[in-house]
């Protein structure tokens, strides 16, 4: 554990109409891709969000609640306190292809995967899906890395027409040999997770639950019997199977169970 450092926020770039990306002058040296930091907004409350890239530590935020939009309403120059990293990260396969998997702002923790693999000369495809065009993300970031990138939209005004499953079930078609690292809403975790079930494809999920604290004193963010902040939140396909809290429950920040949708 570590107190907050306070830090500037050097640069502001709106994403989408909802999501932004805040990039924080510090610069990580030992995160992986996947974990995630806290980020402490004084007077407000203190929140967990995946890094994107570590140096410097860019954090991609969509605004759903009080924390997010009293983060939104900040300006470059305004002062944030962030400590970490916390959790468990993606680990790259050298012998295989990897297909990242983002839906919505879950496509923005995978880019530092996505230049870790390409720094390490993994073959790497990125499938990006989203409701619609207005909520596609990072798109050009990861082309800007020279790898392929397949969108797909539930409306068909970006990409192919549809969800993203369908994109990872036709590529895998052409190269089972892959590993799947996924990043997004957890129904579209739980249909690629039994996706990689019945294609023995192997794959690495990133959950997302309330946390407190990030490093597994407050218990707030348990999962079955494990916990998101030190078990995940990066899991393994096999780490996932038969957790009935996977895909179906999650936790409010009292502690109630309330049903995924």
């Amino acid at each position: 554990m570590s107190l907050p450092e306070i830090v500037e926020i050097a640069e502001i770039w709106d994403e989408t109409r909802t999501i932004r990306t805040f990039v924080l002058d510090v610069e990580l040296t030992d995160a992986e891709p996947g974990q995630f930091v806290m980020v402490w907004l004084p007077g407000v409350d203190e929140k967990p969000f995946a890094v994107a890239r570590p140096a410097p530590l860019t954090i991609t935020v969509a605004r759903v609640g009080p924390f997010s939009t009293a983060l939104h309403q900040r300006s470059v120059g305004d002062r944030v306190g962030w400590r970490g990293p916390y959790g468990r990260g993606f680990s790259l396969d050298q012998d295989r292809r990897a297909l990242l998997v983002g839906g919505g702002y879950g496509a923005a923790p995978l880019y530092f995967l996505a230049e870790r693999a390409v720094a390490q000369g993994v073959p790497t495809s990125v499938a990006v899906g989203a409701r619609k065009a207005l909520d596609v993300c990072y798109v050009e970031r990861f082309e800007a890395l020279g790898v392929e990138v397949l969108v797909s939209t539930d409306d068909g005004s970006w990409g192919e027409r549809g969800y993203v499953t369908e994109v990872v079930s036709r590529v895998i078609a052409q190269d089972p040999e892959v590993v799947i690292y996924a990043c997004g809403p957890e129904p579209m975790l739980l249909a690629l997770h039994r996706f990689c079930l019945e294609r023995e494809v192997p794959g690495q999920f990133s959950l997302e639950r309330y946390m407190k604290c990030g490093f597994g004193i407050c218990g707030q963010c348990a999962l079955d019997g494990l916990l998101v902040c030190q078990d995940g939140p990066v899991f393994t396909v096999e780490a996932l199977d038969g957790l009935r809290d996977f895909g179906r429950v999650r936790r409010s920040a009292t502690g109630r169970a309330l049903p995924i949708r």
